[in-house]
């Protein structure tokens, strides 16, 4: 043995194995581990498994529990039509809200990449978290009263229709009920008695409104001069306040009534339209010659526009589903723009330099960059509107509930808003398990192929 050997021996004898080697594990035991999970094992346990097994087997039984229905349940959900209600406003909200959310999320993240208080709109948008669901229900529940006075939403139509409309409704108003009344009513309108002439005044005097309904400057009526060209007459409110007075006359206190729309037909076709003035009076110079029916349409005697039924049965749905995209368009757009900060610039340069348009840039580039992003927001959105519960509780009156109800809210009132039925109760809960896990499972996978 050389002398290289044996130096090399003596050091490998130094050198301490590997505990592969020796056979000993390196850290500590299995069963070290062992103790430090079973706390997290039994909290999953009792607050997540034993729930949910407990919840299959009781959506076996009747409404009491002491009875063993099988399916019975969960073919009640899909028979009853009050379920099938609930099962089509569910896949509504999945169809729309995610959808609708992920769009807007994107153009404020965009936004906030071009305006100079990017912050500030940040903000903005984002606060709507900071506010609980319930919090955000009751808001938006007197935002769509129906009174224009309280409800936000309506008072913003009712302001943008008033714009463009010139007319003045007057609901309520109609002619005396009498032989000698110079008008008649007719299929909701107002019509002379007998045809008029060009040159005779034409007297439309109305009844059915009181004085104080009227606004505080409305003129007093006038009766049209004699001897002007064409049909002339006065639309008024015959009634003198305190009593006296002339029926079928204008009187000296008696209002006048402005805005009403007045049409002139001949042989059945309007010829031509005006409204009165503020005295009341209205002319047609034109019509020189011929026999004419004065009217006063119809539209004149509705109920003025006081904007649309928000809480009603037919926009219950569109109307929640506007208040959780308030909600939760903060929450998308700061995902997003943390998505857009991550995109590299280079790419969005080279393209705008090759002659890309901005929407090029944006649909080619940006949002394929973006889709991990967009994804993850979308599935999210899901889950929650699988989920959502508050919005719909508070929002909804109980009389329209069941025309905006949804999974979660069903769920809730058939077991403990009254319906005492937990056996139906269970049922919708595993319904609605078994509709959030495909989006659940498929988030996990994702995660999983990022971090592989």
């Amino acid at each position: 043995m050389t002398t290289k050997t044996a130096g090399r021996r003596a050091a490998t004898r130094g050198t301490p194995r590997p505990p592969a080697a020796t056979g000993k594990r390196l850290g500590p035991s299995p069963k070290m581990a062992v103790w430090f999970l079973l706390p997290a094992v039994l909290l999953l346990g009792v607050m997540v498994i034993y729930p949910i097994v407990y919840s299959i087997f009781r959506s076996l039984f009747d409404a009491s529990g002491s009875t063993f229905v099988g399916v019975d349940n969960y073919v009640s959900i899909f028979t009853d039509s009050a379920m099938l209600t609930t099962i089509r406003n569910t896949l509504i909200w999945v169809a729309v809200a995610p959808a609708l959310v992920t769009v807007v999320g994107l153009i404020f993240a965009v936004m906030t990449e071009r305006i100079r208080w990017a912050t500030a709109f940040k903000l903005v948008v984002f606060m709507p978290m900071a506010v609980s669901l319930m919090a955000s229900g009751v808001i938006f529940r007197f935002v769509y009263e129906q009174d224009p006075d309280r409800g936000v939403a309506n008072a913003v139509i009712t302001s943008v229709r008033d714009i463009f409309s010139s007319g003045s409704g007057i609901p309520g108003a109609r002619p005396r009920e009498n032989d000698q009344a110079p008008v008649v009513a007719s299929d909701g309108a107002v019509v002379t008695r007998q045809p008029v002439s060009p040159g005779q005044t034409v007297l439309v005097p109305l009844v059915g409104l009181r004085p104080d309904m009227l606004p505080a400057s409305t003129a007093p009526a006038k009766t049209p001069g004699q001897g002007t060209a064409g049909i002339n007459g006065t639309v008024w409110l015959d009634f003198t306040p305190g009593g006296g007075g002339a029926p079928e006359k204008v009187d000296v206190d008696e209002k006048a009534l402005a805005g009403v729309t007045v049409e002139a037909l001949r042989d059945g076709t309007v010829v031509a339209t005006t409204t009165t003035a503020n005295d009341g009076t209205f002319s047609f110079p034109e019509l020189t010659s011929g026999d004419h029916v004065v009217r006063l349409p119809r539209e004149n005697f509705e109920a003025p526009f006081n904007g649309l039924s928000w809480l009603g049965p037919t926009l219950i749905t569109p109307a929640i589903i506007a208040a959780f995209i308030w909600v939760w368009a903060g929450f998308a757009m700061v995902l997003l723009s943390a998505g857009l900060a991550s995109i590299p610039r280079d790419a969005l340069e080279a393209a705008r330099m090759d002659g890309a348009t901005e929407w090029q840039v944006f649909r080619r580039i940006t949002v394929p960059l973006l889709s991990p992003v967009l994804l993850v927001v979308f599935v999210t959105m899901i889950i929650n509107t699988l989920k959502v519960f508050d919005l719909v509780f508070v929002i909804a009156p109980g009389s329209v509930q069941p025309q905006a109800n949804v999974v979660a809210l069903e769920m809730w009132r058939v077991s403990f808003g009254g319906g005492g039925d937990y056996g139906l109760g269970s049922a919708l809960a595993i319904f609605l398990l078994i509709l959030v896990l495909p989006f659940m499972m498929f988030n996990i996978r994702r995660f999983k192929r990022e971090q592989s």
